[in-house]
């Protein structure tokens, strides 16, 4: 009897598994923005998604947290596979057919008499029609092929973003914990909180795959199943599964525990990540400085072997081969300097990265042209335009119509950047102290709206004084949206409202990744019923903690900044005495006249060389702008940096007649 019970159950939890998974991969039908479209390529190709070779698709697209079924995107993926399909075989087709009847000719001529296929009898159309569907073919299986790599990059994306978010996720948590609440409330509390980033989508997958399955046990089974974050994520949510059915004293001594363990865990992690930007420096500078070396040697042996470097033939004619080297160069830099960035940049904890969102209206955007990077790159571009149509209209060179442009552009938009950030800067140093103040009165016995009012009115914040004392005159309002209390935000009707969007709304005026992260904690958790004082101690660490490594991170990487501007120095500096004391027209006459080897001392341009040397010169700026700026404080201070150096590389270079 209990093996025929055990079987229906087990044949229970499997339906409603695969009623689960029906639920999550059938989602087109509930995303109206592209439903024809869907429909057609579901009714079309969603037969692929049970194919065996999907099987690791699927099981990467469980992780990613996309909002459409698997069936769904894999449809899409080979609905865009098809219009790839076509968008190659069509061009490939026309020029097959224009080519193939002089390739069979010579092919005939050559090889025919010894070919086992008889050339001769091939038709030109058929060839051309072969070709054209090969190539096809071929970018029809690329696309698929890549649509499954879209699935591994968001699922190592999501990985990632997860493991940087779930320390802070848990010693929320472990906060809850000491409150009223149950498992399924922290776990809701934890999720609504968009700073957690990765692992509040995770949570949010609990709660859903919970709703649909009738038990939080299932829904923490099923995420942990699935999650990208396999090492810490995974076993996370299973020891939380196991601990919550034993009672609330052993939830939060794992909680505890857990998240002393993911603390030293980050540390080490952020540790690393210092050693391989360390190596990655290294590498940057060695590899920057290359690509000048390249062009000046290129120029020193056409100078003293022309034959040495002959021209290129290429489809769009005979190319120089200093040309080619100086255009491999300047691409070879724009994308050292481009992934150089973006490698920096993905060293830089999440916390620590400042987003700007542009505002709806005009006016408003006009109103945050000083305070706003993205209004202000809103404003600054139309002016750019205009300077770059003014000085091709003028005559000057394509690239410093186009440098120039770019400067004009990127630093005041950097400038706007650097002064937001440094105000941001004040406002965490300042949120910090509020704190630690608020902190203070809490563990006396003080209410928290009282502890407000009492911080804003003895304590000096700087920026954020008319900030606190909008939090603190909120806190005492004696209405509440939506809510009609007649008490202080600590009455029994409707605080919980007050608090909470009044807390919200000091979050959005201070408007800086530490206050995003950290103050979501308390509304929670004195909503869960904990312990004020606990609450607020825990508050003012995490503050402490956040603001410490905040100020480490931007000490460390000072270095950086340096090892940046340093190396667009040094291949500014090498490239100037080039032109200056070797590329010179007399130097080359006395050269060819003392030298057999100098044959043709015509065939060096010095004005020509000079430019080139000096668009390398620039790419190398750029490069190094970007690294430097991203390494100091993101996107937008190395629009300042590679601005700034783009500037005074022209100015030093055109001042110095090398241009």
């Amino acid at each position: 009897m209990s093996e025929q019970t055990a079987s229906e159950s087990g044949r229970g939890t499997a339906g409603r598994s695969r009623a689960l998974d029906a639920a999550e991969t059938d989602g087109f039908l509930r995303d109206g923005r592209f439903s024809v479209v869907d429909r057609v390529c579901y009714a079309l190709f969603a037969r692929h998604a049970g194919d065996r070779r999907h099987d690791a698709d699927r099981k990467r697209y469980r992780g990613t947290a996309l909002g459409t079924g698997f069936e769904t995107y894999l449809a899409r993926v080979y609905g865009l596979s098809w219009l790839v399909c076509v968008a190659v075989a069509v061009p490939a087709l026309l020029v097959a057919a224009g080519s193939a009847p002089p390739l069979l000719a010579a092919l005939e001529a050559r090889v025919g008499a010894v070919s086992p296929v008889p050339i001769a009898a091939l038709s030109p159309d058929w060839v051309a029609i072969a070709v054209a569907g090969l190539a096809g073919i071929l970018a029809k299986r690329a696309t698929v092929r890549l649509g499954g790599l879209h699935l591994r990059w968001r699922t190592a994306t999501r990985r990632t973003d997860i493991e940087r978010t779930l320390p802070a996720a848990v010693r929320y948590l472990e906060l809850l914990a000491s409150g009223s609440d149950g498992p399924r409330e922290m776990v809701a509390k934890a999720a609504d909180n968009d700073a957690y980033g990765g692992t509040a989508t995770s949570l949010r997958k609990v709660l859903n795959a919970a709703r649909l399955a009738g038990s939080l046990d299932e829904g923490l089974r099923r995420v942990a199943r699935d999650t990208p974050s396999r090492e810490l994520l995974a076993p996370f949510l299973l020891k939380f599964r196991k601990h919550a059915t034993t009672g609330d004293g052993a939830l939060a001594e794992y909680l505890r525990t857990e998240s002393r363990m993911l603390a030293h865990r980050q540390d080490r992690a952020r540790k690393r990540a210092r050693r391989f930007l360390e190596l990655l420096t290294e590498l940057f500078v060695a590899v920057l400085v290359l690509p000048a070396l390249l062009v000046i040697a290129a120029t020193a042996l056409t100078v003293v072997i022309p034959e040495f470097l002959p021209p290129v033939e290429t489809p769009v004619g005979v190319v120089p081969t200093r040309a080619v080297v100086l255009y491999g160069s300047v691409l070879f830099l724009v994308a050292l300097g481009l992934a150089g960035a973006v490698a920096v940049g993905t060293l830089r904890p999440p916390n620590q990265r400042a987003s700007y969102d542009l505002p709806g209206s005009p006016r408003e955007i006009a109103a945050s042209i000083g305070s706003n990077p993205a209004s202000a790159a809103v404003v600054f571009a139309p002016p750019a335009f205009l300077l770059a149509v003014g000085l091709a209209i003028a005559e000057y060179t394509l690239v410093n119509v186009v440098l120039l442009a770019y400067a004009t552009f990127a630093i005041p938009v950097g400038v706007v950047a650097d002064r937001r950030t440094r105000i941001d800067d004040a406002k965490d140093r300042e949120l910090a102290d509020f704190v630690h103040a608020v902190s203070g009165h809490v563990a006396s016995g003080r209410p928290f709206s009282d502890a407000v009012a009492a911080v804003a009115r003895d304590v000096d914040l700087g920026v954020l004084d008319d900030d606190v004392a909008d939090l603190a005159f909120a806190l005492r309002s004696t209405t509440a949206t939506g809510g009609t209390s007649t008490g202080g935000p600590d009455a029994a009707t409707g605080p919980t409202d007050v608090r909470a969007a009044a807390i919200d709304r000091f979050v959005d005026r201070v408007g800086t990744p530490l206050a995003e992260g950290t103050l979501g904690l308390v509304t929670g958790a004195l909503n869960a019923g904990s312990d004020a004082d606990a609450v607020f101690e825990t508050l003012r660490i995490e503050v402490g903690q956040l603001y410490s490594e905040q100020r480490a991170l931007r000490s460390s990487m000072h270095p950086y900044i340096a090892v940046g501007w340093a190396a667009a120095a040094l291949v500014a500096a090498v490239v100037a005495v080039v032109n200056t004391q070797v590329i010179d027209a007399a130097r080359l006459g006395e050269l060819a006249a003392a030298s057999e080897f100098v044959t043709e001392p015509d065939t060096v341009h010095p004005e020509l060389e000079r430019f080139r040397l000096y668009v390398v010169t620039q790419a190398t700026m750029l490069a190094s702008g970007w690294f430097a700026g991203t390494a100091s404080r993101g996107r937008y201070a190395a629009l300042l940096h590679s601005g700034v150096l783009v500037a005074i590389c022209y100015a030093v270079f055109t001042a110095g007649g090398l241009v």
